[in-house]
């Protein structure tokens, strides 16, 4: 009887590499890691050769020399003897401050003008659909330049609030609106954490520069130290001494000799944001609690007083215990003194990003809403809820889930599109470190390469915060 054996297996054969599915993949991809690093070294060989030849190197020891230039907008101190390093840092938070701004206003202006576009009301509709059309087809930077010019043309000057019969200032008498920015008021402290001074005499001025007709009071008298990039400031004239004590809102134009100047840190406002924190995430608790004895029981117990004692209490604990006050803008000299001044460029670099992102951002959220079927709506009026109510509790939440992906990219385009501030004179991050440190100190690859890093950080930190966020909002399945 014949005995039927297995054919012998055959060794593994080189062409399998190729023709074998089971290897084919694998070897295509070895094949592509190894053509980009070849790539890769035949870039960094060339560029160290050319710099050579240049007599040039690769460091970044310019970040340590004095900068020599100085930035209008600042939210730290900062002057032009500073490193080239702290430029760029007043430049990166120059840059976070107009990305965090516009992807709030115009998160803001998407979501409303996305609902409006629904409406049932002809003219709302209408009247939102020039608002989106007219701001996505037109490019970015002309409305950036449009801005600033109406803002700069059309706006009275300071002098103008001069008299009786100028301009007026907002909200009882502490925002003034000017062609040379917006002045509102400042929150200062008498018990600042990082230390307040104290309002020296006077020293008397040399009596060969008296002169009849000129007081150098003010030339002579104690500095004020004026926020938003506005450096230190001196009074001109009587008058304007006259005017910074006579303000009741913790200035420190015009203190007494022995009096606490109030002022504020980076680590009085840090403080605040994490009280903020602290405070947010004890009201997410409340509601999570309640969340849960309703499920128990069917009763939600009333939890909004207490979340909103639980963030505002311990904020006014807080600034009572910092001695809280306003410092308010007055005219002094040709000039507002006093207060926070935002300048043209930051307002209509934040309003042109918020205003053309919104009309993405709405086509987006009215997407969303459409992606919903109708029978939720029905179901919601056969229910008796109102409009407004099945908009916000049944329709937005369920179209979350669509809204937030291509959300997070329009959140990366107004963060990316911000390097745009250029155009207006606003100092930010590319204007800095990717413009005039490049410039005066040559060193234009190591500019970029730090440049385009940040730009990659910041974008994968809002991609990933993004991302969280819509894990949390998705549909979650029993």
């Amino acid at each position: 009887m014949a005995t039927i054996s297995d054919p012998p297996e055959r060794g593994f054969r080189l062409s399998q590499l190729i023709f074998d599915t089971r290897y084919r993949s694998m070897t295509i991809q070895v094949v592509a890691m190894v053509l980009i690093g070849l790539l890769l070294s035949w870039l960094i060989s060339n560029t160290i050769h050319n710099l050579e030849a240049l007599g040039k190197d690769f460091n970044f020891g310019f970040l340590s020399q004095p900068a020599g230039y100085d930035i209008n907008q600042q939210l730290i101190d900062y002057n032009n003897q500073m490193t080239h390093g702290r430029a760029a840092l007043v430049g990166i938070l120059n840059t976070l401050l107009v990305a965090v701004l516009g992807c709030a206003l115009a998160t803001v202006l998407g979501v409303i003008a996305g609902v409006l576009r629904l409406s049932n009301n002809w003219v709302v509709s209408r009247l939102t659909a020039v608002y989106v059309e007219g701001f996505r087809n037109v490019p970015l930077l002309l409305w950036i330049v449009l801005i600033f010019a109406l803002m700069t043309e059309s706006m009275p000057s300071p002098r103008d609030f001069r008299g009786e019969d100028g301009s007026s200032m907002l909200l009882g008498e502490s925002v003034a609106i000017t062609n040379r920015g917006v002045y509102i008021p400042n929150v200062v402290f008498s018990r600042s954490l990082g230390g307040n001074e104290i309002a020296a005499p006077e020293p008397e001025a040399p009596a060969a520069a008296a002169t009849p007709g000129t007081n150098m009071a003010g030339t002579y008298g104690a500095s004020r130290i004026a926020t938003g990039g506005a450096g230190v400031q001196t009074g001109q004239n009587d008058t304007a001494a006259g005017s910074g004590s006579a303000s009741g809102d913790g200035a420190a134009g015009g203190a007494e000799v022995g009096e606490v100047i109030p002022t504020s840190s980076f680590w009085d406002w840090l403080l605040i944001i994490a009280v903020l924190i602290a405070g947010g995430i004890g009201a997410k608790f409340l509601g999570k609690r309640a969340a849960r004895i309703q499920e128990a029981t069917g009763k939600r117990p009333m939890t909004l007083p207490l979340q909103i004692a639980a963030i505002l209490v311990p904020l006014i604990v807080v600034l009572v215990g910092l001695g809280a006050s306003l410092d308010k803008p007055e005219l002094g000299g040709f000039n507002f003194d006093g207060g926070v001044h935002l300048r043209n460029s930051l307002i209509a670099l934040w309003l042109a990003l918020s205003l053309y992102t919104g009309a993405f951002i709405a086509e987006i959220v009215r997407g969303g809403i459409l992606a919903i079927s109708s029978g939720q709506t029905e179901a919601a009026y056969a229910l008796g809820l109102r409009p407004g109510t099945t908009m916000n509790l049944v329709i937005l939440p369920q179209a979350l889930r669509v809204i937030i992906p291509p959300l997070i990219s329009q959140f990366l385009n107004l963060t990316k599109n911000s390097s745009l501030a250029i155009a207006v004179g606003y100092m930010d991050v590319r204007s800095t470190l990717g413009g005039i440190t490049i410039n005066q100190t040559g060193r234009e690859l190591e500019g970029m390469l730090l440049l385009g890093l940040f730009y990659l950080v910041l974008s994968l930190l809002i991609s990933g915060v993004m991302n969280v966020y819509n894990s949390s909002v998705k549909l979650k399945e029993r």
